[in-house]
């Protein structure tokens, strides 16, 4: 990670070094807190922050689930945000929300804790590495299944739920494979560790439902919209394992990793396909700001002087 200038940590700016939470912190003590992953881009219009007030709504809506108030509005995160990004100077960044539970009762309920929020902003590239957008990415399926929607509200991007997706990367990364792709308890396709799925077979776009205890990603949504505008035909069904053998293409999606092809599943090369390829290039252009067609889903930032 490379460290930027300011953080915004509970309504003021602060200095990277200078962000830091007590050890006693209910949050780090026991997961209890909420996350956004949003990446701002340098468009032609300027810095523009992807689909901003739908992750910030996301934000709003895992804090309730998590029994959490966020003591700041829509609004005033949304000019959080802008803030930090102008603060920094980096037309093009990935940005961190986070709301916890703070320094207060160290018991496992969270009545009489605080509620810190801070939004983070630094320069990152593609997620699961350069060659992922172009050569592809291998995967494993994961020996560590996804958390029901009965254990866990898997709606909410809580910071709790991710030791299920950490420890799946890790069994990957260990053996030898970029990602992890998890599945039900039932055994059916969920997501990966950070990321929504989608299967090409026979000139269809399917994808798991949301039942399959998976994030209602912002990027699987805008994916899904792109490719139904393209004119394909999108579903949701219930996949297992070999249907992401036999696929005549399978890509993953995510705020970080963008829209990245799957070349191989447990050693079975399915290799990088057409479909993939238009989705990356009509996604590449929205968040780039080259589509006049989604340009309502930018959020132009307008930077301080000396950022400019």
């Amino acid at each position: 990670m490379q460290a930027t200038e300011k953080i915004w940590m509970n309504g003021e700016l602060v200095d990277w070094d200078d962000a830091k939470i007590h050890v006693a912190s209910h949050g780090l003590n026991y997961g209890s807190g909420a996350f956004e992953g949003i990446r701002c881009y340098d468009t032609p219009q300027g810095p523009s922050v992807f689909r901003l007030r739908e992750h910030l709504v996301r934000l709003e809506n895992s804090a309730r689930l998590l029994y959490m108030e966020l003591p700041y509005s829509i609004d005033e995160l949304r000019d959080a945000v802008h803030e930090v990004v102008a603060v920094n100077g980096n037309a093009s960044c990935y940005i961190r929300p986070l709301a916890f539970y703070g320094y207060g009762e160290l018991g496992v309920s969270s009545v009489g804790n605080p509620v810190d929020v801070v939004v983070l902003s630094f320069p990152w590239g593609a997620y699961l590495g350069e060659d992922s957008q172009t050569k592809g990415i291998t995967a494993k399926i994961s020996s560590w299944e996804r958390v029901g929607p009965n254990v866990i509200p898997h709606v909410a991007k809580a910071t709790g739920i991710y030791l299920n997706s950490m420890l799946a990367t890790m069994e990957a990364r260990r053996g030898g494979y970029d990602e992890a792709i998890m599945l039900s308890h039932d055994g059916y396709v969920a997501d990966g560790p950070g990321e929504n799925i989608f299967v090409v077979k026979d000139g269809v776009i399917s994808t798991p439902p949301l039942s399959m205890s998976i994030l209602p990603g912002i990027t699987r949504d805008t994916v899904i919209q792109i490719a139904q505008d393209l004119g394909h035909r999108v579903e949701e069904k219930l996949m297992i394992r070999t249907d992401l053998y036999l696929a005549d293409e399978v890509f993953m999606v995510g705020t970080a990793t963008e829209v990245a092809p799957l070349r191989a599943v447990d050693d079975q090369e399915i290799g990088v396909g057409p479909v993939t390829r238009e989705l990356q290039q009509a996604y590449l252009e929205t968040v780039e700001g080259r589509s006049e067609r989604y340009a309502h889903w930018l959020d132009v930032v307008e930077m301080s002087p000396s950022a400019a």
